[in-house]
Protein backbone atom coordinates (compact mmCIF):
# COMPACT_ATOMS: atom_id res chain seq x y z
CA UNK A 1 0.00 0.00 0.00
CA UNK A 2 1.61 3.24 -1.19
CA UNK A 3 1.75 5.34 1.99
CA UNK A 4 3.26 8.75 2.72
CA UNK A 5 4.15 9.47 6.34
CA UNK A 6 4.11 12.97 7.78
CA UNK A 7 6.30 13.10 10.89
CA UNK A 8 5.35 16.08 13.04
CA UNK A 9 8.01 17.66 15.24
CA UNK A 10 7.40 21.40 15.08
CA UNK A 11 6.55 21.90 18.76
CA UNK A 12 8.43 24.25 21.05
CA UNK A 13 9.39 21.57 23.63
CA UNK A 14 7.99 23.59 26.53
CA UNK A 15 7.71 20.54 28.82
CA UNK A 16 11.33 19.62 27.99
CA UNK A 17 12.52 22.94 29.38
CA UNK A 18 13.15 24.27 25.90
CA UNK A 19 15.43 21.37 24.89
CA UNK A 20 14.69 20.19 21.36
CA UNK A 21 13.68 16.59 22.05
CA UNK A 22 13.88 15.35 18.44
CA UNK A 23 17.58 16.27 18.32
CA UNK A 24 18.45 14.61 21.63
CA UNK A 25 20.77 11.57 21.52
CA UNK A 26 19.07 8.18 21.73
CA UNK A 27 21.37 5.20 21.47
CA UNK A 28 23.67 5.68 18.46
CA UNK A 29 21.28 8.14 16.80
CA UNK A 30 19.21 11.20 17.54
CA UNK A 31 15.54 10.81 18.45
CA UNK A 32 14.38 11.86 14.96
CA UNK A 33 16.88 9.44 13.40
CA UNK A 34 15.45 6.48 15.32
CA UNK A 35 11.94 7.59 14.33
CA UNK A 36 12.86 7.82 10.64
CA UNK A 37 14.55 4.41 10.71
CA UNK A 38 11.32 2.75 11.87
CA UNK A 39 9.48 4.03 8.78
CA UNK A 40 12.45 3.47 6.48
CA UNK A 41 12.14 -0.26 7.25
CA UNK A 42 8.45 -0.41 6.24
CA UNK A 43 7.77 -1.67 2.73
CA UNK A 44 4.43 0.19 2.62
CA UNK A 45 6.06 3.57 3.30
CA UNK A 46 7.03 5.27 0.05
CA UNK A 47 8.17 8.64 1.38
CA UNK A 48 8.82 10.58 4.58
CA UNK A 49 7.82 14.22 5.09
CA UNK A 50 9.05 15.96 8.22
CA UNK A 51 7.36 19.03 9.68
CA UNK A 52 9.76 20.96 11.88
CA UNK A 53 11.20 24.35 12.70
CA UNK A 54 13.21 25.68 9.78
CA UNK A 55 16.24 26.11 12.02
CA UNK A 56 16.23 22.32 12.58
CA UNK A 57 16.29 21.40 8.87
CA UNK A 58 20.11 21.14 8.53
CA UNK A 59 20.40 18.86 11.58
CA UNK A 60 17.53 16.67 10.39
CA UNK A 61 18.97 16.27 6.88
CA UNK A 62 22.37 15.47 8.37
CA UNK A 63 20.86 12.90 10.72
CA UNK A 64 18.94 11.32 7.83
CA UNK A 65 22.19 10.93 5.91
CA UNK A 66 24.00 9.44 8.90
CA UNK A 67 21.11 7.07 9.65
CA UNK A 68 20.94 5.75 6.08
CA UNK A 69 17.51 7.20 5.35
CA UNK A 70 16.59 7.08 1.65
CA UNK A 71 12.86 7.83 1.86
CA UNK A 72 13.06 11.38 3.26
CA UNK A 73 11.46 13.57 0.59
CA UNK A 74 11.64 16.93 2.30
CA UNK A 75 11.28 18.99 5.46
CA UNK A 76 8.65 21.69 5.70
CA UNK A 77 7.84 24.29 8.34
CA UNK A 78 5.09 23.87 10.91
CA UNK A 79 2.12 26.11 11.63
CA UNK A 80 0.79 27.78 14.76
CA UNK A 81 -1.18 24.63 15.76
CA UNK A 82 -0.60 20.91 15.34
CA UNK A 83 -3.39 20.73 12.77
CA UNK A 84 -1.80 23.49 10.70
CA UNK A 85 1.55 21.71 10.90
CA UNK A 86 0.06 18.45 9.69
CA UNK A 87 -1.71 20.20 6.81
CA UNK A 88 1.60 21.79 5.78
CA UNK A 89 3.12 18.33 5.67
CA UNK A 90 0.21 16.76 3.80
CA UNK A 91 0.57 19.42 1.10
CA UNK A 92 3.98 17.92 0.29
CA UNK A 93 2.96 14.31 -0.32
CA UNK A 94 3.12 12.75 -3.77
CA UNK A 95 0.04 12.77 -5.96
CA UNK A 96 0.03 8.97 -6.24
CA UNK A 97 0.00 8.30 -2.48
CA UNK A 98 -2.97 6.10 -1.54
CA UNK A 99 -2.64 6.41 2.24
CA UNK A 100 -1.50 9.12 4.65
CA UNK A 101 0.16 8.27 7.96
CA UNK A 102 0.65 10.92 10.66
CA UNK A 103 3.27 10.27 13.34
CA UNK A 104 4.73 12.14 16.29
CA UNK A 105 8.44 12.73 15.76
CA UNK A 106 8.93 12.19 19.50
CA UNK A 107 7.68 8.57 19.30
CA UNK A 108 10.93 6.94 18.17
CA UNK A 109 10.26 3.44 19.51
CA UNK A 110 7.34 2.56 17.25
CA UNK A 111 7.91 -0.85 15.73
CA UNK A 112 7.81 -1.33 11.92
CA UNK A 113 5.50 -4.34 12.25
CA UNK A 114 2.92 -2.22 14.07
CA UNK A 115 3.21 0.52 11.46
CA UNK A 116 2.44 -2.05 8.76
CA UNK A 117 -0.42 -3.46 10.81
CA UNK A 118 -1.99 -0.01 11.19
CA UNK A 119 -1.66 0.68 7.46
CA UNK A 120 -3.34 -2.63 6.67
CA UNK A 121 -6.23 -1.92 9.06
CA UNK A 122 -6.66 1.59 7.61
CA UNK A 123 -6.84 0.16 4.10
CA UNK A 124 -9.80 -1.96 5.24
CA UNK A 125 -11.65 0.48 7.50
CA UNK A 126 -10.63 3.80 5.96
CA UNK A 127 -8.70 4.87 9.06
CA UNK A 128 -6.76 3.28 11.91
CA UNK A 129 -4.62 4.35 14.83
CA UNK A 130 -2.21 2.55 17.08
CA UNK A 131 -3.22 2.38 20.71
CA UNK A 132 -3.16 0.28 23.86
CA UNK A 133 -5.78 -0.51 26.54
CA UNK A 134 -5.52 1.67 29.64
CA UNK A 135 -4.15 -0.10 32.71
CA UNK A 136 -5.51 2.27 35.33
CA UNK A 137 -9.01 3.15 36.44
CA UNK A 138 -9.99 6.47 34.85
CA UNK A 139 -12.12 9.07 36.65
CA UNK A 140 -14.14 11.92 35.19
CA UNK A 141 -13.60 14.99 37.37
CA UNK A 142 -15.32 18.38 37.47
CA UNK A 143 -14.42 21.11 39.98
CA UNK A 144 -12.23 18.64 41.82
CA UNK A 145 -15.02 16.10 42.32
CA UNK A 146 -15.38 12.71 40.63
CA UNK A 147 -18.43 12.67 38.39
CA UNK A 148 -18.09 9.33 36.63
CA UNK A 149 -15.97 6.19 36.26
CA UNK A 150 -16.07 4.98 32.65
CA UNK A 151 -15.69 1.20 32.16
CA UNK A 152 -12.01 0.49 31.61
CA UNK A 153 -12.67 -2.14 28.94
CA UNK A 154 -13.77 0.63 26.56
CA UNK A 155 -10.76 2.92 27.13
CA UNK A 156 -7.56 3.03 25.05
CA UNK A 157 -4.50 5.26 25.08
CA UNK A 158 -4.17 6.65 21.56
CA UNK A 159 -0.73 6.58 19.98
CA UNK A 160 0.62 7.21 16.49
CA UNK A 161 0.90 6.55 13.62
CA UNK A 162 -2.66 7.38 12.68
CA UNK A 163 -3.32 6.25 9.11
CA UNK A 164 -6.09 7.16 6.69
CA UNK A 165 -7.13 6.67 3.11
CA UNK A 166 -6.10 9.77 1.21
CA UNK A 167 -9.61 10.74 0.08
CA UNK A 168 -11.09 10.42 3.58
CA UNK A 169 -8.35 12.45 5.21
CA UNK A 170 -8.64 15.25 2.66
CA UNK A 171 -12.39 15.36 3.25
CA UNK A 172 -11.70 15.71 6.97
CA UNK A 173 -9.30 18.59 6.38
CA UNK A 174 -11.80 20.38 4.13
CA UNK A 175 -14.54 19.97 6.75
CA UNK A 176 -12.33 21.31 9.56
CA UNK A 177 -11.21 24.33 7.55
CA UNK A 178 -14.74 25.10 6.37
CA UNK A 179 -16.12 25.04 9.92
CA UNK A 180 -13.16 26.65 11.67
CA UNK A 181 -12.36 23.53 13.68
CA UNK A 182 -8.92 22.83 15.12
CA UNK A 183 -8.17 19.31 16.35
CA UNK A 184 -5.19 18.02 18.35
CA UNK A 185 -5.79 14.46 17.13
CA UNK A 186 -5.99 13.42 13.49
CA UNK A 187 -8.63 10.79 14.15
CA UNK A 188 -10.98 13.62 15.11
CA UNK A 189 -10.71 15.00 11.58
CA UNK A 190 -12.27 11.91 10.05
CA UNK A 191 -14.58 11.27 12.99
CA UNK A 192 -16.02 14.75 12.34
CA UNK A 193 -17.20 13.66 8.89
CA UNK A 194 -18.75 10.46 10.23
CA UNK A 195 -15.97 8.11 9.18
CA UNK A 196 -14.95 5.25 11.49
CA UNK A 197 -11.43 4.70 12.77
CA UNK A 198 -10.14 1.26 13.78
CA UNK A 199 -8.07 0.90 16.96
CA UNK A 200 -5.02 -1.19 16.10
CA UNK A 201 -3.56 -2.63 19.29
CA UNK A 202 0.15 -1.95 19.61
CA UNK A 203 2.40 -2.12 22.67
CA UNK A 204 3.32 0.04 25.65
CA UNK A 205 6.88 0.76 24.49
CA UNK A 206 5.63 3.23 21.87
CA UNK A 207 6.01 6.11 24.30
CA UNK A 208 6.06 9.80 23.45
CA UNK A 209 9.05 11.74 24.71
CA UNK A 210 7.44 14.73 26.41
CA UNK A 211 9.29 15.36 29.68
CA UNK A 212 12.99 14.90 30.63
CA UNK A 213 12.43 11.56 32.37
CA UNK A 214 10.89 10.13 29.17
CA UNK A 215 14.23 10.20 27.33
CA UNK A 216 15.80 8.05 30.08
CA UNK A 217 12.93 5.57 29.82
CA UNK A 218 13.31 5.51 26.02
CA UNK A 219 17.03 4.74 26.34
CA UNK A 220 16.30 1.76 28.58
CA UNK A 221 13.59 0.46 26.23
CA UNK A 222 15.86 0.89 23.20
CA UNK A 223 18.68 -1.05 24.88
CA UNK A 224 16.29 -3.91 25.52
Amino acid sequence: MNTSVVIVCAGNSTRMGGINKILMPLGERLVIGVTMQAFEKCESISEIIIVARESDFPAIYEEAKNAGITKLKKCTVGGSTRQESVINGVKCISSDSEMIAIHDGARPLVKPEYIEKTIKDASIFGGATLGVPVKDTIKMVEDGLITDTPPRKFLYITQTPQVFKRKIYFEGIDFALEHGLDFTDDCQLVEAIGSKVYMTTGDYTNIKITTPEDINIAKILLER
